[in-house]
């Protein structure tokens, strides 16, 4: 378990230098929802910090801050608001991206083996056409895609492991983003006006390895868009992007150190091993560093 421990750290370096691209519109960090270790404390607040590095040296800030309340063994329901600084070469942008609302069902174990269940929505605070001095940004300087999203997933647990999958879906639209390349002076985005963003499954393994206070969870993530997203051109016609459909599979190490009970603090680093062809949703991040603090009461 070591040696595996060892290559899961030696791929992640190694990937975040050549990495292409790490997209995802929330499905990724939902995985948290699923998670059920402390059943001591009925409340959990998390404060995390997220760095990312993007397309055309575009660099993120993201500070978020979670709440989960469990009302039973079996039920608890958690809530999360997102930030997001964008900074580049067409200047700086921060604001609210969306909040998070899901529910998670818990069944019994039997056998070292148990089932839970999530659902859950997104709520976008903007309609992604956020801009500086009066110029439209691309999505990857916005801070959310401006959908409602629907959340479905289920977690199959046995000792160790844990196996999670989810589909994420866009239910409402309000995206309002008015960025053409054509107007830009630079070919680093796709044209997004009025964009159309198709929905995501994920399906994701973890392996959990405990060493007296430290906890590692190397994981593998595969993540399928299941169309091609599109745009609305200056002529009022929809147009489908292609290569925007397609796999992409990330890859996570998350190493926690316990305080105590009721404190943690936890180390994240992920990037992507294989990306989409084009990914014009603006979430592409060639690596991800988050660091968040656990507070149980």
């Amino acid at each position: 378990m070591k040696k595996l421990l060892l290559f899961v750290i030696i791929v992640l370096f190694s990937n975040s230098i050549l990495a292409q691209g790490c997209s995802d519109a929330g499905i990724c960090s939902i995985g948290h929802a699923f998670q059920a270790d402390e059943k001591i404390f009925k409340n959990n607040i998390e404060v995390a910090t997220i760095f990312g590095a993007g397309e055309a040296d575009v660099k993120y800030f993201s500070p978020t801050i979670s709440y989960t309340r469990r009302f039973s063994d079996k039920f608890s329901l958690s809530s999360k608001v997102t930030f997001s600084t964008a900074d580049g070469s067409f200047g700086t942008r921060g604001s609210f991206g969306d909040a998070f609302l899901i529910g998670n069902y818990t069944f019994k174990e039997k056998n070292k083996k148990q089932w839970s269940a999530l659902l859950g929505w997104k709520f976008p605070f903007t309609s992604s056409n956020k801009k500086i001095n009066g110029y439209s940004l691309p999505l990857d300087y916005q801070s959310s895609l401006g959908t409602f999203d629907l959340f479905l997933g289920t977690n199959f647990k046995y000792r160790n492991w844990d196996f999670n999958g989810a589909i994420q879906i866009p239910v409402f639209n309000n995206n309002k983003n008015s960025y053409f390349k054509e107007f830009s002076g630079t070919d680093d985005f796709p044209s997004t006006n009025l964009f159309k963003r198709k929905s995501d499954v994920l399906t994701r393994a973890t392996y959990s390895i405990k060493a007296k206070k430290f906890v590692f969870k190397p994981n593998v993530l595969f993540i399928y868009h299941l169309g091609e997203d599109s745009y609305e051109t200056i002529f009022g016609k929809r147009e489908s992007i292609s290569g925007s459909d397609g796999l992409t599979i990330n890859g996570n190490l998350i190493s926690t150190y316990n305080f105590n009970k009721q404190n943690s603090l936890e180390l994240s680093l992920a990037t992507p091993f294989v990306v989409r062809t084009i990914r014009p949703d603006g979430l592409t991040r060639s690596a991800v560093l988050g660091l968040i603090y656990h507070y149980s009461f």
